[in-house]
């Protein structure tokens, strides 16, 4: 076994591991047990799983516990876990979800470009994400307010 020390959401948590090469993804909900980050599709395409390391999004899916160890990774429920973050807030007013299924990694890529300082339809051009339910003009609503 491996061991390796994750900070996520501002707290230290050491994993225990059989492969240095487990995805983060993995190691996120089935270790450390934040459920909020989803796996889609594992082949970096749909962007659920996106969370942030080291303040810029990333897919959990294809990046591996070692590449992540030492540096400071941010969930879904790290962002507000009162749901107060400006996002979170847009979307809840809109009624952005339908299935909700890859709405977090929407939120944590849309968190990202507002902290890069990118307000409404410039985030729109940002977000990578797949959204099977096709709620995008519900997305864009909502980033109308950002």
């Amino acid at each position: 076994m491996l061991s390796y020390t994750l900070n996520v959401n501002g707290k230290d948590h050491v994993v225990e591991v059989r492969s240095a090469e487990m995805p983060l993804l993995w190691v996120l909900r089935d270790l450390i047990g934040l459920t909020g980050t989803k796996y889609g599709c594992g082949i970096e395409v749909c962007g659920a799983c996106t969370v942030w390391v080291d303040g810029e999004p990333k897919k959990s899916c294809d990046m591996d516990v070692s590449s992540a160890a030492g540096r400071r990774i941010t969930t879904i429920e790290g962002l507000s876990p009162d749901r107060s973050h400006p996002a979170q807030v847009a979307w809840i007013k809109h009624q952005v979800p339908q299935c909700g299924f890859c709405q977090s990694g929407v939120l944590m890529r849309v968190a990202g470009a507002m902290r890069a300082g990118h307000h409404g339809s410039e985030i729109a051009g940002e977000i990578e994400n797949v959204c099977v339910c096709g709620t995008y003009q519900r997305m864009k609503r909502a980033l109308a307010d950002l």
